[in-house]
């Protein structure tokens, strides 16, 4: 990617966004970054649009205004909150999705990446090292609208030629965002609890495994995956990605290691039988193939790093 392409990510100010906005200023410039969201931030930096991605004509004309190329569309409601308002959650995360194709199907702008979820997989879905290519049966508003999404990505491709690439995200586990109302959220929760409470009771069973990134390596993943030569991009539905696996007294175990002091409790909820329909853990090995995807943190160094940071004084 040539530092003067002009990159617009939707979506700004959520749990990727804020940090793939960050690194991506930091690599391309903060002119060459244009940061939006449904709302304006109390703290502007760099160029911020306001933008509701089910408006398409106001993306059209800011993409127009900025001369944006690249587009990284992150607008979506997650899986917990989506199922609340389901029809909401459908019509946000499909027609933003349209709005953003459409857009490079007409040839105004050259490349969109677009993010999945494990959320695609369901309970007939094979759970230890899920393939790349199986059965998926979502049981959420939010993984029926990724499968479906996915879907488009593939038909946009054979029929217009529209370069958008994508990834299936495992759970997000990062410091520099709260929790974002997904399922996995308990893994970042948890260690803003650790260091303010020194306990913490989980929505989900102890033993519930789950696949898990640290949030630098997914915004590593994902800026590698755009910045990859088109023909090196093989999968254009979504690429599996894995960081690693752990169940919550997993991780519980993990931060006592650092924190013996540190108590666990469980009290499950309606996200204990969303997250039982998922993966324990991911075959990515697709995504290592075609684009060298490699992660940097196991589940010690996501600790370490975690309440290094939260530890920090505000």
């Amino acid at each position: 990617m040539e530092s003067e392409t002009k990159i617009l990510v939707i979506g700004a100010l959520g749990q990727v966004g804020s940090e793939l906005v960050e690194t991506l200023r930091e690599k391309h410039g903060i002119d060459n970054v244009v940061a939006s969201d449904i709302r304006k931030p109390d703290h502007v930096v760099g160029p911020f649009e306001v933008l509701d991605v089910m408006d398409a004509e106001a993306i059209k004309q800011i993409v127009l205004k900025h001369n944006i190329k690249h587009v990284y569309n992150l607008a979506a409601l997650l899986s917990a909150t989506a199922e609340k308002n389901p029809e909401f959650a459908w019509k946000l995360n499909m027609e933003g999705h349209f709005n953003v194709l459409n857009l490079a199907k007409e040839g105004i702008i050259d490349r969109i990446f677009w993010p999945s979820s494990i959320a695609v997989f369901g309970p007939t879905t094979p759970l230890d090292n899920t393939p790349q290519d199986c059965i998926m049966d979502p049981s959420t508003v939010y993984g029926i609208s990724k499968l479906a999404g996915e879907r488009w990505n593939q038909y946009y491709f054979e029929k217009y030629g529209v370069d958008v690439r994508s990834i299936r995200y495992p759970g997000l586990v990062g410091y520099k965002s709260l929790p974002g109302g997904g399922t996995t959220d308990y893994a970042v929760d948890i260690f803003h609890q650790a260091v303010k409470q020194g306990r913490y009771t989980c929505f989900l069973n102890s033993d519930t495994k789950l696949p898990m990134i640290y949030s630098g390596d997914a915004i590593r993943a994902t800026i590698e995956i755009m910045e990859a030569p088109k023909e090196n991009i093989k999968v254009r539905s979504s690429y599996n990605l894995a960081g690693m696996s752990f169940d919550p007294a997993e991780l519980a175990s993990a931060i006592q290691k650092q924190m013996p002091e540190f108590e666990m409790a469980y009290e499950p909820d309606f996200r204990q039988g969303i997250a039982a329909s998922w993966p324990n853990c991911i075959d990515d090995s697709a995504a290592r193939n075609d684009w060298n995807w490699n992660p940097a943190y196991d589940t010690n160094s996501l600790v370490e790093v975690m309440l290094e940071n939260l530890r920090q004084p505000a």
